[in-house]
């Protein structure tokens, strides 16, 4: 199976996400999503020191399904695979788009590598092939825009 994933900006304003997990890679997902809202959950037994600096509610306690009620989006992201799946299979039961950090093949929708200016966003994406490619290229991106060689404003 090919994983293809299609580029789309989603409106999140009023909708309900919640991130399951608080380690490095949520904090990660955490500290971009927190560029587009402040009102997200975090749902963790534990967490990293820098989600004190995430605007979002930080529910200290380990997952249970009834945390998804009401979620629009939900970022993945315990480091637990059976966790995770768990995680998932919830979310695919009952209509939640997911994403499963670090396993694209399960994800509805992933993260790609982005820069934002006032309301310009660029978004790179290698399906999560080549995520470290996409990351050169915005940055790349951002190089240009700062040194005046495109203009995004």
């Amino acid at each position: 199976m090919v994983v293809c994933f299609l580029p789309v900006s989603i409106r999140i304003e009023g909708k309900a996400i919640v991130l399951i997990g608080g380690g490095k890679v949520a904090l990660h997902k955490a500290v971009h999503l927190s560029r587009y809202t402040p009102a997200a959950k975090v749902i963790a037994p534990e967490f990293e020191p820098g989600f004190a600096s995430v605007p979002f509610e930080q529910i200290r306690k380990p997952y249970e399904p009834a945390d998804l009620d009401g979620a629009f989006l939900v970022y993945i992201c315990t480091g637990d695979r059976a966790l995770n799946a768990a995680v998932k299979a919830e979310c695919e039961r009952r209509g939640i788009l997911a994403s499963v950090c670090d396993d694209p093949a399960s994800c509805d929708f992933i993260s790609p590598a982005i820069h934002r200016e006032g309301n310009v966003t660029i978004a790179v994406s290698s399906d999560a092939k080549d995520v470290r490619r996409s990351i050169r290229i915005r940055d790349r991106i951002k190089t240009l825009a700062e040194e005046g060689l495109i203009q995004l404003q």
